[in-house]
């Protein structure tokens, strides 16, 4: 006797190629294979619509209408899990905007017990700051950006045995090599973003372990003549894999194209959508760190013009 359940009638994509006249067999919670229906399987019939994988989105900041920061409690995380999941993404990573230490400490304990209670739609946490540049801030509170210390490199270690997965997001010019082969000698993910790094310095991070980058081309030095810049870094080691905002605002479609077609394997290019609290609602308006960031024009911008996260439901995507 079989447990296996095939599912047929829809197109199928399997992440990199369609299927077509095949069925999605599962084991279960697990995908078994794509093709012919296996002897003694059960089958049911699907109408209209396509299978596909579930989204993964590793930079979300908020959704349903909650903002990750100090106050943020379990329930509120999974809020957030089920907006997102209402758009295909299935599993996510709750990513915290550069705050006090005290904040971290918060957000982090909340997410080991989200781990605990295996929160559906929970991959992890994503800290995205404080270490960064004050010249890269974008939408960060300068106030709140500075220097990785030992205290903090602690609590990441401390933190990482708690979570399925921790991803920090770090600029050059506030952690150092050596900081970051510790952190990923501890199991953590160090993305590079919010940093005017040369080449070399980013390379010199890659080098130490650094293995992704944070929204590419958005609030990074940029390709130039003679210096590569973190862009041309995160393109050129395929060590890296790069998280890239596809909204049609934070980087034009050309430089996607553009992008795509220089980024040296095996790492690749993946879509994130920068999501605030607005995911899910109506919101217009809603505060960071005491600031209003306003909703226009598909847009999301402190009062300054500067964007602030990307104004997408889910995996939105303008390619």
């Amino acid at each position: 006797m079989t447990d296996l359940l095939a599912l047929t009638g829809p197109r199928i994509f399997d992440g990199e190629a369609w299927h077509d006249d095949a069925a999605l067999v599962l084991d279960g919670d697990r995908v078994h294979s794509i093709g012919p229906v296996p002897p003694g399987a059960r089958t049911e019939t699907l109408h209209g619509g396509l299978l596909a994988p579930g989204f993964l989105d590793l930079q979300v900041n908020g959704g349903g209408g909650h903002l990750l920061g100090p106050g943020t409690t379990l329930d509120d995380l999974a809020l957030v899990c089920n907006t997102h999941a209402r758009f295909g993404v299935t599993s996510l990573l709750p990513t915290l905007i550069t705050d006090t230490a005290e904040t971290t400490d918060r957000i982090l304990a909340t997410g080991a017990a989200a781990s605990r209670q295996n929160l559906p739609g929970f991959l992890g946490l994503h800290l995205e700051g404080p270490h960064l540049a004050s010249s890269r801030k974008g939408a960060h509170d300068p106030a709140l950006i500075r220097p990785m210390d030992e205290t903090d490199l602690l609590r990441l270690e401390r933190a990482r045995s708690s979570l399925p997965h921790l991803l920090v997001t770090v600029a050059t010019e506030a952690a150092t090599p050596e900081q970051i082969a510790r952190l990923v000698a501890a199991g953590i993910t160090v993305s590079l973003g919010h940093s005017d790094a040369s080449y070399e310095a980013a390379s010199a991070a890659i080098r130490a372990g650094a293995s992704m980058a944070t929204h590419l081309f958005n609030a990074m030095s940029q390709i130039g003549n003679r210096d590569p810049g973190l862009v041309g870094a995160a393109l050129h080691h395929g060590t890296v894999s790069a998280g890239l905002i596809a909204d049609g605002i934070h980087v034009h479609p050309a430089t996607i194209g553009i992008a795509l077609r220089a980024k040296l394997p095996p790492g690749k290019i993946f879509l994130v959508s920068d999501s605030m609290s607005q995911a899910g609602t109506d919101l217009a308006s809603f505060e960071l760190n005491g600031r209003t960031i306003h909703r226009r024009d598909g847009a999301l911008r402190l009062e300054d013009g500067t964007l602030a996260g990307a104004a997408m439901d889910g995996a939105a995507i303008k390619l």
